[in-house]
């Protein structure tokens, strides 16, 4: 006799935007790690550390985090909000370029443009710290670490659910752009990548 199959509950939006993070296709330089998501922001969240690298040698580092709240905030204007980080050592005289942030900004919104990621509230900041050595240290070239903050709103499809990894496409754009990679070449699709 054969036993019907009793379905199960249908994943939520946001455990279906999850494994969609979760099953990625990534230029072969991003390495992804699940990491703790922070618990007192929203109801729920899931967080990825990533790094970039290439020939051994680590180029970028960031967080991409997804939180989710039924509620939807008023200030978020959505379910989903995204928060992010991307950081890397830059030639210290880029330091002193009036342009990089503006240009560090854009790789972003590029990003996001080259992923089909639709969003709304975008803001954030690039922040530069420039390092000299004296003294002691004085034989140490100066550098520089570049750091882009930013969060937005993402905007869902038109059958309600959030393409999730549109938005971890564009933040591995800019964190590639941040380590100093080229783009892809069009039509070059990346293999598929799972979260360490």
């Amino acid at each position: 006799m054969k036993v019907p199959r009793v379905p199960g509950p249908r994943p939520t939006a946001f455990d279906r935007a999850a494994a969609g993070l979760q099953e990625a296709r990534l230029r072969p330089e991003v390495r992804l790690a699940a990491v703790p998501a922070p618990a007192r922001i929203a109801p729920q969240s899931f967080a990825l550390a990533g790094e970039v690298v290439r020939d051994g040698d680590e180029l970028a580092t960031g967080r991409f985090v997804l939180l989710h709240d039924p509620a939807a905030p008023a200030q978020w204007g959505g379910r989903f909000r995204v928060v992010t980080l991307a950081s890397a050592d830059l030639e210290a005289d880029l330091g002193a370029d009036p342009l990089l942030g503006p240009v560090a900004w854009s790789w972003l919104e590029d990003g996001l443009r080259a992923a089909g990621a639709d969003a709304v509230r975008l803001g954030g900041t690039v922040t530069r710290v420039v390092s000299e050595s004296y003294g002691e240290l004085s034989h140490r070239e100066a550098s520089v670490d570049v750091e882009v903050r930013a969060s937005w709103t993402p905007a869902p499809g038109p059958d309600g659910d959030l393409d999730a990894e549109a938005h971890l496409q564009a933040w591995c754009v800019l964190l590639c752009s941040v380590a100093g990679l080229p783009p892809l070449p069009e039509g070059v699709v990346p293999l598929a990548q799972h979260p360490r």
